[in-house]
């Protein structure tokens, strides 16, 4: 409303104290023109160009019966600086050259002015409303960097959001999908030696518990960070890999694991990618493959980190790119890497880590 209001007041004023300024008579015409510009310029924001033309009528019509005897620009700065900055700077300066076009044939031919007094009051409105026009187009240019810069931080917001969405959502499917086909495998070992070798169900259901336990912990870690006054969960790391062999031989799988190089010197991303991938190819060993031995090879050099996993599983069609395969390959794509996973009998997953993008 302050903002709105401030224009209007501050036309009103000028146009009173700059007749004064000049010596001209300050009287009820002078009052009334100086109230309309400054009434007008209330709608200066939904008709800017319409307050425009408005302001410039009732200007000439007052200056035309020697009611008012200020400029022919001045009076007018707060429109022409709207009607600029809104954009339509053809308009302001089409108008305000009309106004000076008038008043100069009016001064000179009909008030009989000399050319030269004509000229010097023309150029010096000429140069007013240059200026006018040219702080409109800043303040225009202003406004619609900071729009784009909005829009830019707003994009990069959304971004962020949809990114972080995407990772809980991959953390979610590699630890559910994992614990499922492990659990799995143990729940129907129980249900098949229930009646006949109880001791051994009891085993397969108790291996399934500790599977689910650490699932659930793991779970509350990642649901943690998601609350306002939540912690960072806890990474998977290439130290985490055996343990995912060893879940696996749970199953009666055989899970050879060789490792070569260091593998403390592998960033956080690529080792967090390398774990994922391997816990995702032996889930879908464990759930797909129908395999009784599974090899799962990591390399580790300064240039890139290299994971085989493959299987001597049969039978079925090629691997449907799923939510698991394809988080495989957003992380490893997101890395700069390569996957490439096929099926000759079995399953064979290779992934090319770069250590640096």
């Amino acid at each position: 409303m302050i903002i709105t209001l401030t224009p209007a007041v501050l036309t009103t004023v000028a146009v009173l104290t700059g007749l004064a300024a000049v010596g001209a008579p300050i009287g009820w015409p002078a009052a009334a023109l100086a109230l309309l510009l400054g009434g007008l310029l209330l709608v200066r924001r939904r008709w800017p160009v319409g307050v425009l033309l408005a302001s410039a009528i009732v200007l000439a019509a007052f200056q035309g019966a020697g009611l008012f005897e200020g400029g022919w620009v001045w009076p007018l700065t707060a429109a022409l600086h709207t009607v600029a900055a809104a954009g339509r700077t053809r308009w302001a300066a089409g108008v305000g050259l009309f106004l000076l076009t008038y008043a100069m044939t009016w001064d000179w031919a009909v008030a009989g002015g000399s050319p030269g007094r004509v000229l010097a009051a023309g150029g010096t409105e000429t140069l007013w409303l240059a200026l006018v026009l040219a702080i409109g187009n800043a303040r225009r240019n202003q406004l619609r960097w900071r729009a784009q810069l909005e829009e830019a931080r707003e994009a990069d917001a959304r971004s962020r959001l949809a990114e972080q969405r995407l990772e809980i959502s991959r953390e979610l499917h590699d630890i559910v999908a994992h614990t499922l086909a492990v659990v799995g495998v143990h729940l129907n070992v129980a249900a098949d030696t229930l009646d006949e070798s109880p001791e051994e169900a009891r085993e397969a259901l108790r291996t399934a518990m500790e599977v689910r336990n650490k699932a659930m912990g793991d779970l509350r870690s990642l649901v943690g960070v998601l609350r306002i006054d939540g912690g960072t969960a806890p990474q998977p790391d290439l130290g985490g890999i055996a343990a995912l062999a060893a879940a696996a031989r749970t199953t009666g799988l055989d899970v050879a694991l060789h490792e070569e190089g260091d593998p403390a010197s592998v960033p956080a991303p690529q080792a967090v990618a390398a774990h994922r991938i391997v816990q995702e190819a032996l889930t879908n060993t464990i759930k797909h493959a129908d395999a009784a031995h599974v090899s799962v090879r990591l390399r580790y050099t300064s240039a890139a980190v290299t994971v085989e996993v493959t299987d001597d599983g049969h039978g079925g069609a090629a691997p449907v790119e799923g939510h698991g395969l394809t988080g495989m390959r957003e992380r490893v794509t997101a890395l700069g890497g390569s996957l490439s996973i096929e099926r000759s009998g079995g399953f064979a997953v290779q992934a090319h880590i770069p250590l640096k993008t």
